[in-house]
């Protein structure tokens, strides 16, 4: 796979060093200690949501396949590493031959997730699962993070469209994955062509202020935009004076004018405003867009409101006030010897302070109701009992090293939009409460 399908810069040659120096340290301790290859199970979980978020949205999961893929120690980062004795020559020598080999399972992208869900599950030596602790938590922070926030405004935005407007507001890359997680959580466009190139995101766009205030009258850029663009396109009306702009606007284009773009002011207010004035000009048909730092509260409160698309930006890009998901990745079982036929014995912090995880290899599914809604995210490490057998939520991503599960991004797009569906009604409550679901542990002290 090219290195610009990840977002890389053209001069990265892999992910590799998308970690964390003690991932490396801890490998050159376990090849010394003679207990790197045996078999182990990491689990990706948080802890808890968000403080007052209902539900998690997976995100980045077709990101870290392609992480993990590329996942390699070339020459140039083998130097590197040498270079800086961050590993002796033993490690170096293992390292330049690695290749992740194990099995990965999880939640499919734009599947829901609550507190403990084990969201990925990463199988094999300890050795090759331990080096993807960072790219793998770093992908699905923030993924999950965009995901989550871009539901919680597509949930509140309704059948209106949205927007995703916030390269300007983040990192250059961060902006592509952000565009990306924002399409799996219910966004209908982006404004960034990276992304639109990448990942196949249907890309909008028009003018900005500088285009209005670049010619001699506000007439003038309207017509210029209009010669170049035609009638349907979208207008953005509050440089100067709103109702002269819509005004002007309707004379320019006539009253088959795509849009008009509201950028500042109380949107509430003059969304009303314009949509009279373009009925009484007779440009019935002309949609409303609206922007300026809009959140789910925001999208919310215009509900009642004659607009017709959301542009957000700001916002969205930094998780709606929660950037990261606060995802962990952690060792729950591993062998007692070498031997591939090892049993996996489960392993667990057990230390104080909030930070205790559940040992094993889990499962996971989601019970329903008698009306066929979601009522407990239940996980286990024994049998799964037949009544959940088909509802169970993980699904094979990777097997023996080989990427088993790639998808369109479609795909992940309409499984979230049926995944919160399933969820009671109370999901999409922008009021501060607690998971929609409880989760329920079974069989937490069998082996595996």
């Amino acid at each position: 796979m090219d290195v610009a399908d990840l977002g890389l810069p053209v001069d990265v040659p892999s992910t590799a060093l998308f970690t964390d120096q003690y991932e490396l340290t801890m490998l050159r301790a376990a090849l010394a200690a003679g207990t790197a290859e045996r078999r182990s199970v990491f689990e990706v979980f948080t802890r808890r949501l968000p403080n007052g978020r209902r539900y998690g949205v997976v995100g980045g999961t077709g990101r870290v396949l392609d992480a993990v893929e590329n996942f390699r120690f070339d020459t140039a980062v083998l130097t590197f590493l040498r270079e800086r004795e961050i590993v002796d020559e033993e490690t170096l020598d293992w390292l330049a031959g690695y290749r992740f080999r194990g099995d990965i399972w999880g939640y499919p992208e734009g599947e829901v997730y609550f507190p403990g869900s084990p969201i990925m599950r990463v199988e094999g030596t300890f050795a090759e699962c331990v080096l993807l602790e960072t790219v793998i938590l770093s992908i699905l922070n923030h993924d999950s993070a965009i995901a989550a926030a871009a539901s919680r405004m597509s949930a509140a935005a309704g059948d209106r469209p949205l927007i995703e407007m916030g390269a300007r507001r983040t990192h250059e890359l961060a902006a592509v994955a952000a565009s990306r997680a924002a399409y799996v959580g219910g966004f209908a466009t982006t404004s960034d062509l990276a992304a639109g190139f990448r990942y196949g995101i249907p890309t909008v766009g028009t003018s900005a202020h500088a285009f209005t205030l670049l010619h001699d009258s506000e007439r003038d850029a309207f017509q210029a935009q209009v010669n170049t663009l035609g009638r349907g396109t979208t207008l953005l009306v509050d440089t100067y004076d709103v109702a002269e702009a819509v005004r002007t606007a309707v004379e320019v284009a006539g009253t088959e004018l795509g849009a008009v773009r509201i950028d500042s002011g109380d949107l509430l207010l003059v969304a009303h405003r314009v949509r009279q004035q373009l009925d009484e000009l007779g440009a019935r048909d002309t949609k409303i867009v609206v922007t300026s730092d809009l959140d789910e509260y925001a999208i919310a409160s215009l509900a009642a409101a004659p607009v017709d698309a959301y542009g957000v930006g700001t916002q969205l890009v930094t998780g709606s006030g929660h950037p990261t998901s606060s995802m962990v990745y952690k060792l729950v079982a591993r062998a007692e010897s070498t031997d591939p036929k090892a049993p996996l014995v489960p392993v667990a912090k057990k230390s104080t302070g909030g930070k205790t995880s559940v040992g094993g290899r889990k499962w996971a599914a989601r019970r329903l109701d008698s009306h066929g809604v979601a009522e407990a995210e239940v996980l286990g490490t024994g049998p799964v009992p037949a009544a959940l057998a088909d509802r169970q939520l993980l699904v094979e991503l990777v097997k023996e090293g080989e990427v088993v599960a790639r998808e369109p991004l479609d795909a992940a797009r309409e499984r979230h939009t049926r995944a919160r569906a399933g969820l009671p009604m109370s999901a999409t409550q922008l009021s501060r409460g607690e998971p929609v679901l409880p989760t329920e542990y079974l069989h937490e002290s069998s082996g595996s």
